[in-house]
């Protein structure tokens, strides 16, 4: 398999960021690592494997990015707000510098689908949601989407923005709406130890409210929130969003 390694200094976040690509052709999936992980992860726990027909079909690009996350929204040093405002950093390093990079390595404007577990899961879901000018789809795996989850009682128009739950409901451009109708969103939750099921159906109830497909599905009681669950799940849902 095809595989690359890049670092460039990022000068959205102020220092060096790594990411890691496999595969030669297809559809670009940008891969957000969990809870403060890391562009190897992906690889590590065998999530690679789970795909590794596709990859090697040409039906899909894996480009596996850093966390931001010890930095910003799961920091406990400092103020809070601080650290959430700077998640705003990595909405820019992903964005902007990330996403023409995608573009560059595919020689295409093809919009760019999202994958995650946990709180990459998360990752996932905002970023298609607040930039569906630039994301297409998502296959968000076992995710929180309110930032209450990571930061608790603290609140500002930084958590809210960046909380799913909290902005969709009250989102009323028409543009932005049209995109995100238009993108393929896939929302798994397991039901077992460590899950959060509840977030996955409010979602569920603010897609239908804002007519919005998409496509969230509950697994078993016996899911919990861990690889060997995801390494199921990824293969199932892949197909539907290439």
């Amino acid at each position: 398999m095809h595989n690359e390694y890049h670092r460039w200094y990022s000068p959205s976040v102020g220092h060096d960021m790594q990411l890691k690509i496999f595969g030669h052709h297809g559809k670009p999936l940008l891969v957000f690592p969990c809870a403060g992980g890391s562009f190897h992860e992906f690889e590590d726990f065998g999530m690679l494997d789970t795909i590794r027909n596709h990859i090697d079909a040409g039906r899909v690009k894996i480009f596996c990015v850093d966390s931001l996350d010890n930095q910003s929204i799961l920091r406990r040093e400092g103020h809070i707000g601080d650290n959430v405002w700077r998640h705003e950093a990595y909405d820019k390093y992903i964005v902007n510098e990330v996403a023409p990079f995608i573009r560059n390595h595919c020689q295409s404007n093809i919009k760019i689908a999202l994958t995650g577990n946990s709180l990459g899961a998360y990752h996932s879901v905002n970023f298609l949601l607040r930039h569906p000018d630039v994301f297409d789809a998502c296959i968000a795996l076992a995710g929180i989407y309110s930032l209450k989850e990571v930061v608790g009682d603290y609140y500002d128009q930084n958590v809210y923005f960046n909380s799913p739950i909290d902005y969709l409901p009250n989102l009323n451009d028409g543009w932005l709406i049209d995109q995100i109708r238009q993108a393929r969103i896939i929302i798994c939750s397991g039901q077992g130890a460590w899950e959060y099921p509840e977030d996955a159906k409010r979602m569920k109830q603010i897609f239908e409210q804002k007519q919005i497909p998409a496509w969230v599905d509950l697994w078993g009681h016996d899911v919990n929130h861990d690889w060997p669950w995801w390494k199921v799940m990824l293969p199932h849902f892949l197909p539907h969003v290439l």
